[in-house]
């Protein structure tokens, strides 16, 4: 499930969440955690997740780690692991660049990709302890080949299949 994914779903469907979070991202603004984890709670409480899912992009704060707990108590749901996809950051933004020359995003430029990597700093690298003190964070390498990555991930994900 990715975050991206389900935000551009309610904003298209006209959804209440949907306008809420569109006002934001409109004025260039993050999108609150509240926010969010309404979004969250209504994306998990539907059928087609009940046997599992995998989230992409969330929680990315610890306010929003805290509020993803809460609601998978209420389902009852648990978390299986974390994974962590770590790297050289040059190499990263490398990547980002060359993402934004072939898929012509605008957001993959030098400047906006060094400010999301400062939001990571200082909003999302805590995640790492919060769920390294859960014994849930599994650190991947991020560099080398895509293909060898994905079935690093694909391998770790299979254990909880």
């Amino acid at each position: 499930l990715s975050t991206g994914d389900i935000l551009r779903l309610e904003i298209s469907e006209k959804t209440e969440i949907g306008k809420l979070a569109k006002s934001f991202i409109d004025k260039g603004e993050l999108v609150p955690d509240d926010t969010l984890l309404i979004m969250m709670n209504n994306r998990l409480n539907k059928d087609d997740v009940k046997t599992g899912y995998l989230l992409d992009g969330f929680p990315r704060t610890i306010t929003q780690a805290k509020g993803l707990d809460l609601i998978l108590k209420e389902l009852g749901h648990k978390i299986d692991s974390v994974i962590s996809l770590f790297g050289n950051e040059d190499e990263l933004v490398n990547r980002l660049l060359n993402r934004g020359l072939n898929s012509g995003r605008s957001d993959d430029s030098i400047k906006i990709i060094r400010n999301r990597q400062e939001i990571y700093r200082n909003q999302t690298f805590p995640l790492l302890n919060y769920y390294k003190d859960m014994n849930l964070l599994i650190n991947v390498n991020g560099v080398g080949a895509i293909t060898d990555i994905n079935n690093e991930i694909v391998k770790i994900v299979n254990k909880y299949a």
